[in-house]
């Protein structure tokens, strides 16, 4: 028997949520808070104290968190020595949210700016190993614009 669609996941979880291995995931949680100005939605420690499952909300999508736990395979970036993926987040202002990040300790690995595919975007690292890129929609471009600025972008490249 098929479940019904709504039944399937939790409600106020993604479907499809990272799942970030952090060195120290409250530290972690509480950068996150104040730098992206997303929201805790709990922790739960194991018997040793540790973060063994904690969830946020960042611009309406869930990021599940844990401790890093190498006896259970969870490495984090800082022991795997850096991450093997970023996860991207559209916010409402780029520029501000770069800004505090790196205010409370975010490197910023590719300043904001205005990108050829119609996004403001910019790539930052915190301070946890992890990569995160964040966008503003700017505009739209349709197939052909979208080639045209990505020849131009890549023609500049070129000759710079």
């Amino acid at each position: 028997m098929a479940q019904d669609a709504k039944t399937y996941y939790p409600e106020g979880v993604s479907r499809v949520s990272p799942y970030l291995i952090c060195r120290d995931a409250a530290k972690a949680i509480d950068f996150y808070v104040a730098a992206f100005g997303a929201e805790d939605r709990g922790r739960m420690a194991g018997p040793d104290g540790k973060i063994m499952h904690a969830m946020i909300l960042l611009e309406g999508a869930s990021i599940m968190l844990v401790d890093e736990n190498s006896e259970r395979g969870m490495r984090s970036p800082q022991t795997l020595g850096g991450s093997a993926s970023s996860v991207h987040v559209f916010v409402p202002d780029v520029d501000a949210l770069m800004s505090r990040a790196e205010d409370k300790g975010a490197t910023v690995t590719m300043p904001a700016a205005d990108q050829f595919w119609g996004d403001r975007f910019g790539m930052l690292t915190d301070p946890f190993g992890h990569s995160w890129s964040f966008a503003t929609h700017q505009r739209v471009l349709d197939a052909d614009e979208m080639r045209a600025a990505a020849a131009t972008a890549f023609s500049q490249d070129c000759h710079d």
